[in-house]
């Protein structure tokens, strides 16, 4: 255990759970923990959702390339809980229609027939539309696509704003007693057969915080093979393979609110899905990454491989030049030693170590099913953590902050914040209840005076200071790339401002 004579001893009784992780993994664990009654205590080395959890394809799917592979269960879990969560989390989350064109050089039609049909029956009770086929000559959707496709699928899934869903279940957790520190790094942690002695430090001040708790869990994500042998000197048989994924972001290139598959000759598949009303995402890649996860970028080859999988199929052709945003991360797979990082399972395993006070590490997952994984690792622990028998699983119906109201309510309440504050502009109103959902009316003042300094891109300083007091948001780029993605829209001058404006709140 480090030596730091500036450490601060724990005086406090011994948390029931401490949670290594401000992913989504960690958040909805600690969400639903504290929920049970169990004492939680998160802390997160960076920001919330800093690394993988921001950088996903932001779908909440069932995973119908996962068919392929035989993952009849990770496929109907996830279905099952993209029902739910497009129930929780009305706001962030929301369906999307994708289409499919079959290609003749890769899978036969009766092969995405067969899988799409049951992708729509191993969920119990599917609200979205089911599988249609089109045909592409007569359907306003093939209008974008070359002339050599004439058949196509489309099918349901959803559409997340991937950092906010992780902000969201850190939220609640908060409200119901959760300690959630970010910026905050586990240095050391050493067990006897009762309680776990963690030593914890704030990475803005220096400072050394000794805790203890009764259970720890390791959802570090990328980290997490990492911290059990280097903090916690524990050695465990399983592994993560850390794969890269990148995506570009280009001025959108076909009309409608639809998104596309498409299949690639060398089996991968490839979305493009509009983005921020102006761009369309493109992505991802799969390649397996032997560096250091915490910084990544796309590569050279990765921009050529997405742009050329997306002009096979489009009639407007884009190139490198015309990317104006990427974001890259590094997804910590199950390795279950499969040679191609395709086929490297989706689905997750979780491993206890009970050789004393007990440890719980998370290897794999996806973020369509954090909610259910979350329950699981519960389960798991309950037998050394009987706090958390106290109340069953409770998370499957109840909202996520903002989120408590009806998905056909979601234009009333645009309207409703409309006529509160009428010098809302209706693309802002959209927006803000598309982020807040109902806590926009938390911030939001009648009276355009009260909204603050305006920072460009609707971005407004009351709308700044609810993310730094309420979504613990420190910095310029947790507010423009993964609180929100002002930052798409938003010019170095007020980027520059934003800065200036941040570090004055924070007394810098």
């Amino acid at each position: 255990m480090a030596d730091n004579a500036d450490m601060i001893p724990s005086t406090e009784a011994p948390y029931d759970l401490l949670v290594i992780g401000g992913g989504i993994n960690g958040c909805g664990i600690a969400r639903d923990a504290v929920g049970r009654g169990a004492r939680v205590l998160l802390v997160e080395q960076d920001d919330l959702a800093n690394h993988t959890s921001s950088a996903s394809t932001k779908l909440i799917h069932g995973g119908l390339r996962y068919l392929e592979y035989y993952e009849f269960r990770l496929v109907r879990e996830a279905l099952i809980e993209r029902e739910r969560l497009l129930n929780i989390a009305p706001h962030i989350i929301w369906p999307l229609r994708f289409v499919l064109p079959h290609s003749k050089l890769v899978r036969p039609a009766w092969m995405l027939r067969a899988g799409l049909f049951l992708y729509d029956h191993l969920c119990p009770k599917m609200t979205l539309p089911r599988t249609k086929m089109l045909n592409l000559r007569k359907d306003r959707r093939g209008a974008s696509l070359q002339s050599q496709y004439k058949l196509a699928f489309a099918y349901s899934d959803g559409w997340v704003q991937d950092s906010r869903l992780v902000v969201l279940n850190a939220i609640d957790a908060a409200s119901r007693g959760a300690d959630i520190r970010t910026r905050t790094r586990l240095v050391s942690a050493r067990r006897n057969s009762e309680l776990w002695t963690a030593v914890i430090e704030d990475r803005t001040s220096g400072q050394t915080t000794q805790i203890k708790a009764r259970a720890i869990i390791n959802a570090a994500g990328p980290w997490v093979s990492d911290l059990l042998k280097d903090r916690v000197q524990i050695s465990s048989r399983n592994n993560v393979r850390l794969i890269k994924g990148s995506h570009i972001i280009v001025p959108r290139i076909f009309d409608g609110e639809h998104a596309y598959i498409f299949q690639n000759p060398d089996k991968r598949i490839i979305f493009a899905i509009p983005y921020e009303n102006k761009f369309t995402l493109i992505g991802t890649t799969d390649v397996s990454h032997t560096e250091e996860p915490g910084s990544v970028s796309i590569s050279p080859e990765e921009t050529k491989y997405l742009c050329e999988s997306a002009n096979r199929y489009f009639t407007k052709e884009i190139s490198p030049s015309d990317v104006i945003w990427s974001y890259s991360g590094v997804r910590p797979l199950y390795d279950d030693q499969s040679g191609n990082a395709s086929a490297v399972t989706r689905d997750y395993v979780l491993d206890v170590d009970s050789a004393g006070a007990p440890i719980l590490s998370v290897f794999g997952g996806k973020i369509t099913t954090f909610r259910k994984l979350a329950e699981h690792a519960l389960e798991k622990l309950s037998p050394y953590l009987p706090v958390l028998n106290h109340k069953p699983g409770w998370t499957a119906t109840a909202a996520l902050p903002g989120g408590d109201f009806s998905r056909k309510d979601f234009d009333n309440l645009v309207s409703q914040l409309q006529k509160r504050a009428p010098h809302l502009k209706a693309d802002t109103a959209y927006r803000l209840i598309r982020n807040y959902g109902t806590r926009a009316f938390t911030f939001v003042t009648e009276d355009a005076s009260g909204m603050g300094k305006y920072f460009g891109a609707d971005l407004y300083q009351c709308e700044i200071d609810y993310m730094i007091q309420k979504e613990w948001a420190r910095t310029t780029e947790d507010i423009l790339w993964r609180r929100s993605k002002l930052g798409l829209f938003v010019s170095p001058e007020q980027t520059a401002a934003l800065d200036a404006y941040i570090n004055q709140a924070a007394g810098g």
